[in-house]
């Protein structure tokens, strides 16, 4: 009985019961692993990139160079705090200090894990969770740019404002792109609980085609898999990742918006670059990767694999996968352009998220008609679909006029052409002079000698 408790799913009335020290905790737990994941990965990315780079990466300090990232953040420790003139002193201090508060601060309504036992008290692995835990996630991330906004701005340099100007632009872009990949995620779960949306794909869902019952997989992931495609994508752009970096593109802005930041500010900035690509990688694996549920694979031969602190490992490995996609795209594919990335979000993302949930939206609403009307709406829908995108108006380029058509283009009296061939004539002006040498194999008269 004890074991089937520990395997339950938790609810939202199983929190707000639990003592203070229990819930300081869970505070010092969700920071810990916070701080720890920066640690580990940094190094991860370090070995991993120079892995695919065929080096060694960093392996000198403490073992497999574990220790490397805490050496580093205690060189940064004790660098000169470098404060710019013409900075806004109390906004140059607090920018970096925002972003890390609201990355750390989303992992509050992540679970960890199912109800658990602690000294003789039964609670969740979560620190709370409320019925709009995924806009609090949502806020947070959105905040969280304000802290490079800030740190741009406040800098007082062109550098750091351009990056702040372009994270602010990045975040509207991807923000929409990613809440509307969310939606589909509400749709099915039919809650906004982190705790509630994990129990949602506890069991596979049951879908009816033609007829017939078909087992659909539990992982929205795979159910909702254009979701979670555009989802994981906008993760990427809202955490400033490769190659979505534009707001720290060193080979356009020096370093963007910490340009100017030093010391420990620099490494709070750093920090929170971490830590939100961990927190992201842990709602991914909330909202679409089953959460803290082990894989089809292992729930098939062990029936506990849900219960008690084990579900905590299959979490971790799930964010440490995700992780690894996230190092694999910055040592992969190069960074963007900055209309690239724009006209991506705006043309490419969005439109495909609206016809996504339009569509989704439509099987939702026929689920309850009989099978008949359901196949006829269904294909109706289909042909609709499939005759707009044959006729949809494109806009085909124009073909480009040869190298001799734009010459024979130019209008009279238009500055001298250069030669095609790369051959410079000579300047009229210039007198050439023939030089006439003396051939080298005269013939040898009666009194030559040997010299």
């Amino acid at each position: 009985m004890n074991a089937l408790y520990l395997a339950q799913d938790p609810t939202l009335a199983d929190f707000g019961k639990d003592p203070w020290w229990l819930v300081l905790g869970k505070i010092v737990f969700a920071f810990v692993f916070g701080l720890l994941a920066t640690l580990l990965g940094v190094w991860f990315e370090r070995r991993v990139v120079g892995y695919m780079q065929v080096r060694p990466g960093p392996n000198q300090v403490g073992p497999f160079g574990l220790l490397q990232t805490l050496a580093d953040g205690l060189k940064m420790a004790f660098k000169e705090d470098i404060l710019p003139r013409t900075a806004d002193k109390v906004v140059f201090f607090f920018a970096p200090t925002i972003s890390v508060i609201c990355a750390v601060t989303s992992l509050s309504v992540v679970p960890f894990g199912p109800m658990v036992s602690i000294f003789g008290h039964h609670t969740p692995l979560q620190v709370t969770d409320v019925s709009v835990a995924v806009l609090v996630i949502l806020a947070c991330s959105s905040m969280g740019i304000y802290g490079i906004v800030l740190g741009g701005w406040a800098s007082g340099s062109t550098y750091p404002l351009l990056g702040g100007l372009r994270s602010s632009a990045q975040m509207i872009s991807y923000e929409v792109a990613m809440g509307l990949s969310i939606v589909a995620v509400f749709m099915t779960a039919g809650t906004m609980s982190t705790s509630g949306i994990v129990a949602a794909q506890a069991h596979g869902t049951r879908l009816s085609l033609g007829g017939w019952e078909v087992a659909a997989p539990g992982w929205y992931a795979i159910l909702l898999l254009p979701s979670f495609i555009i989802f994981f994508i906008a993760t990427v752009g809202e955490t400033n990742r490769a190659p979505f970096d534009l707001p720290e593109a060193e080979s356009e802005l020096v370093a963007g918006f910490m340009t100017e930041y030093s010391s420990l500010k620099f490494a709070l900035f750093m920090l929170s670059e971490y830590v939100s690509m961990v927190t992201m990688s842990a709602v991914t694996t909330t909202l679409f990767l089953g959460g803290w549920r082990a894989p089809a694979p292992i729930t098939t031969f062990w029936a506990g694999a849900n219960s008690g602190w084990w579900p905590m490992l299959w979490f971790f490995g799930k964010v440490l996968i995700l992780v690894f996609v996230f190092v694999w795209l910055r040592g992969t594919l190069p960074r963007l352009r900055y209309d690239q990335f724009m006209r991506f979000g705006w043309k490419v993302l969005l439109p495909i998220n609206l016809v996504w949930i339009l569509v989704l939206s439509g099987l939702r609403s026929i689920e309850d008609w009989q099978s008949r009307d359901r196949l006829l709406a269904t294909a109706i829908g289909a042909g609709v679909l499939l005759l707009a995108t044959l006729f949809w108006p494109s806009r085909r380029r124009e073909p480009r006029p040869t190298l001799q058509e734009q010459v024979n283009s130019r209008p009279h009296g238009s500055f001298p052409l250069p030669p095609m061939d790369l051959q410079v004539p000579p300047s009229p002006r210039t007198k050439r002079v023939v030089a006439e040498r003396e051939p080298a194999n005269v013939a040898a008269g009666s009194d030559s000698r040997e010299v």
